[in-house]
């Protein structure tokens, strides 16, 4: 079973696998990383595989790059997260970097990217307090003076805002028209005078964060796109975005899986390993099939993408999503009911693999936004 990789993908897979078992492959070493677990993104670990090309792998060689595909995306991300890599920085530094790729000039295209290849993070800020699962109801304001704009507003649920090295800001530019039109992107440089970000504690640790312009003066160079038109521009990157949530989403079941057997299979109770029980071992069945039907969701949708670059495919890009999310939510929580107690202790990973998969029905998009929209394409 599996998925076709050619000779090369396979040996990245493996040299993907094998820097998380060197790097990241105890509890200790983990734990160090993250300041015991209240970090989820460690920089210095990040930039080691950057020195190594990966945090690139979608940057055109042009730039600097590795000019991979999505294949090779879905892989680096499948196997960090079966890893427990500490990178969670990676999914919104690849979503944001490809709304760069496509819609900066060139000179700022060529900072971020560049940066992006050394191993620094990206932001987008999209939510309000007001506008969540209704993103283009925002009304974070971008007013035109003089030689560029003047940015008001909050934002929140940001991810890296507090690491990251650039921000991509949406905002509303015009009031008039549809709420889907008037929105403009921006890009923000950290530590932009007027800017504020908060921290926002989480079950997770640090992750998001509010943001609160005041009075933030950026140049009209700082427009990424086109003025008005961010709402196609946000829509233009869906796949990317919920391809990037897929795949991390696959490598949170399969190690939970794998963590799980793993635990059935030493776990004695009424004198057997609690996993030749019927009960456990038919759980265990269900949840390796649906792992597997993620795995072949998830490289299909990639290698369309890879196929057409310029197509959308918000069904199936969707359904990715809604799938891996779900069954990485599933495989968690059962994996933490079949260890028992230990599966509630921390010092398990279970209940750390399950608060991380149990956000990502919400993130990128609900499940609930998925299904409308996997709906809307056989046109209900």
């Amino acid at each position: 079973m599996g998925v076709q990789l050619t000779d090369e993908q396979r040996d990245f897979a493996k040299a993907v696998a094998d820097f998380c078992q060197r790097e990241t492959g105890t509890r200790e070493q983990r734990d160090k990383l993250t300041d015991g677990g209240r970090e989820n993104h460690s920089t210095a670990l990040y930039r080691k595989m950057a020195d190594l090309g990966w945090a690139g792998i979608l940057v055109p060689e042009e730039y600097g790059g590795a000019g991979a595909g999505n294949v090779e995306m879905c892989i680096l991300l499948e196997e960090s997260l079966r890893g427990m890599a500490p990178i969670g920085g990676i999914g919104p530094t690849l979503i944001t970097a490809a709304a760069y790729q496509k819609f900066a000039s060139e000179e700022i295209k060529k900072e971020v990217l560049a940066d992006v290849v050394a191993g620094e993070s990206l932001s987008i800020s999209m939510s309000e307090p007001e506008a969540g699962s209704d993103v283009a109801n925002l009304t974070c304001r971008a007013e035109k003076i003089d030689g560029g704009w003047l940015i008001n507003g909050q934002k929140t649920w940001c991810s890296n805002a507090h690491f990251a090295k650039h921000i991509l800001l949406i905002a509303r530019t015009d009031r008039g028209g549809s709420k889907h039109e008037g929105l403009t992107q921006f890009h923000i440089p950290a530590g932009t005078p007027g800017l504020e970000i908060k921290g926002i504690d989480t079950l997770g640790g640090r992750e998001v964060n509010d943001l609160y312009f005041t009075d933030v003066r950026v140049p009209d160079s700082a427009v990424v796109g086109e003025v008005g038109n961010g709402w196609n521009q946000l829509m233009s990157g869906l796949n990317t975005e919920r391809l990037i949530l897929a795949a991390m989403q696959l490598g949170v079941a399969e190690r939970s899986f794998a963590d799980t057997l793993s635990f059935v299979k030493e776990r004695k109770q009424f004198g057997r390993p609690i996993g030749t029980f019927q009960a456990l071992r038919h759980r265990l069945a269900d949840h390796a099939t649906e792992i597997e039907c993620v795995r072949q969701l998830v490289y299909s949708v990639a290698r369309q993408a890879d196929a057409d670059p310029t197509r959308l495919l918000p069904r199936e890009a969707s359904m990715a999503k809604l799938k891996a999310t779900e069954v990485s939510k599933a495989m968690t929580i059962d994996g933490m009911q079949m260890m028992g107690g230990y599966g509630y202790a921390t010092e398990f990973d279970a209940e750390r693999l399950m608060r991380g998969a149990i956000i990502s029905t919400v993130y990128g998009g609900t499940n609930e936004i998925q299904r409308d929209i996997i709906g809307k394409t056989y046109g209900l």
